[in-house]
């Protein structure tokens, strides 16, 4: 049927994929769709900070006002920088290589086999990172350190 799309918006801290989008088109409706989703589950807090690199769907007026309604900060990464986006390449890297590179019959047999993944990756998956706990795992273990 043609080429299906992933956006993710990915928790820092976590490595949770806290909202996703799919879509038979790369626009900057998908990016803000992952927003939405990530907004609607109340898993980011105003003033959150969302990082993309420099493609158009990121810079572009549209995905700015998305991000300004629900009180996101912009940050875009550097020129020629690889780090900048390190997590969300290291992700999609992940993806590919588990879920592997099929081609599928349909887009909702690829969006099923997709949202089958991304449960995985989130609750069964572990991260060296969040100490050999899956994302929501760390999400839920999470304390607020108290004041001083």
């Amino acid at each position: 049927e043609g080429w299906l799309y992933l956006a993710t918006v990915i928790d820092l801290h976590t490595r949770e994929i806290i909202g996703h989008a799919m879509a038979d088109h790369m626009r900057t409706d998908l990016v803000c769709d992952a927003i939405d989703l990530a907004t609607a589950r109340g898993l980011i807090q105003p003033d959150a900070v969302f990082h993309s690199d420099r493609g158009v769907q990121y810079t572009s007026g549209q995905f700015r006002a998305a991000l300004a309604e629900h009180r996101i900060r912009p940050s875009v990464g550097r020129v020629g920088s690889c780090y900048d986006n390190a997590v969300a390449e290291a992700f999609f890297a992940t993806l590919k290589t588990e879920i592997g590179t099929s081609i599928w019959r349909t887009r909702a047999q690829a969006r099923q086999d997709v949202f089958t993944w991304l449960r995985y990756y989130n609750h069964h998956r572990l991260h060296s990172t969040n100490g050999h706990n899956t994302p929501a795992e760390t999400r839920t273990n999470y304390r607020q350190a108290p004041a001083a």
